[in-house]
């Protein structure tokens, strides 16, 4: 497994504002995992369900990041508080063997920017072409008892898009309406049960594995990752969330 990782800046066809895991290959095939232009794992998102501008939600994308390498095979990525929420936080990648990625997250509210006491962070990995769109986890719809395998494969962007864990408690996370459609916003009838996704990639399976369950939420599109080169088909993005409640400033969650 070969990858690379990178901050917010362009370069060559990769486009400005898609941090995290520019490409993933391997030493029998160059093609990309990734949309080329894109990235896995790219963190995109904070809400609080009571700011709804764009430039706001997307500020993780837009704000300044630097690069520094940890160890070998170890790199971070830390973004300063940003402009409006004010959220320091730090990302390690650490190249495990045979082909694995480890993934630790660390962040700081340095302003409370949270009218609804909760902030809402999302990752999205931008899938390149692949024949077969669809995410697959182990879980059950709301209204069954036992849980099993489940393929997640949404009809559109933003149509009963996100999945929570099976013990999380209803009501949906506290909006501040008219609540636009967002993935975050849209949630499916479906619930994982076992924190972990996985979807095909050609001959290989790409799969995502948590360290928890308290709030993470998995997410799909059929169509974020653009058009594909020809035209005649769409990119899916296999997506994931992480609710922190209870925020206290200058604290890690």
């Amino acid at each position: 497994m070969i990858a690379r990782i990178g901050d917010n800046e362009a370069e060559g066809a990769h486009r400005v504002g898609y941090n995290g895991v520019w490409s993933l290959t391997t030493r029998d095939d160059a093609d990309n995992v990734f949309v080329p232009s894109y990235a896995g794992l790219n963190f995109e998102h904070i809400f609080d369900g009571h700011v709804w501008e764009r430039d706001r939600l997307f500020e993780p994308r837009r704000a300044p990041m630097t690069l520094r390498p940890v160890a070998e095979n170890e790199v971070e990525l830390h973004q300063p508080p940003t402009p409006f929420w004010g959220l320091e936080s730090w990302t390690r990648f650490k190249l495990v063997a045979p082909h694995f990625i480890d993934l630790s997250f660390r962040c700081v509210p340095r302003k409370m920017s949270y009218r609804h006491g909760y902030v809402g962070l999302f990752w999205a990995s931008y899938i390149n072409a692949p024949e077969n769109k669809s995410l697959y986890f182990w879980g059950r719809r709301d209204d069954e008892e036992a849980p099993r395998f489940h393929q997640f494969c949404t009809p559109y962007h933003n149509h009963e898009s996100t999945v929570v864990h099976e013990n999380e408690p209803p009501p949906p996370l506290a909006t501040t309406p008219p609540v636009p459609p967002w993935l975050f916003t849209n949630y499916s009838r479906l619930r994982f049960s076992e924190p972990l996704m996985f979807g095909r990639w050609r001959d290989r399976v790409l799969g995502v594995m948590f360290d928890r369950t308290a709030g993470i939420r998995l997410a799909h599109s059929p169509s974020g990752g653009s058009a594909t080169p020809d035209g005649r088909d769409t990119n899916p993005a296999w997506d994931w969330q992480f609710i922190i409640r209870g925020c206290e400033l200058n604290t890690a969650p």
